[in-house]
């Protein structure tokens, strides 16, 4: 599945770790969001793992984008797309 995560996170070393969690499970597409492609197991891990991170005045949002939306998304300027290709060479 194609999932979103963006936070905000006021602690430096705090929003590191939760980058490099995320940049071992997706891309990076701006600063502080991620797009990533999770089977549910995963995703599951990831939310676990990221909830370890979050203190009172912290936030992550995660955005489930069903295939229908995604064949939806706009992209405007300098972007590149975590979608999956038709086919894979071998």
């Amino acid at each position: 599945m194609y999932v979103i995560v963006s936070y905000d996170i006021s602690d430096d070393t705090l929003r590191k770790n939760i980058a490099n969690l995320l940049e071992d499970n997706g891309k990076r597409v701006q600063y502080s969001v991620f797009e990533c492609h999770l089977d549910a197991k995963r995703l599951e891990g990831l939310i676990v793992e990221l909830d370890r991170f979050v203190e009172d005045n912290d936030s992550i949002r995660i955005y489930q984008i069903c295939e229908a939306c995604l064949k939806k998304m706009v992209m405007l300027g300098r972007c590149e797309s975590l979608q999956e290709p038709d086919f894979y060479i071998v």
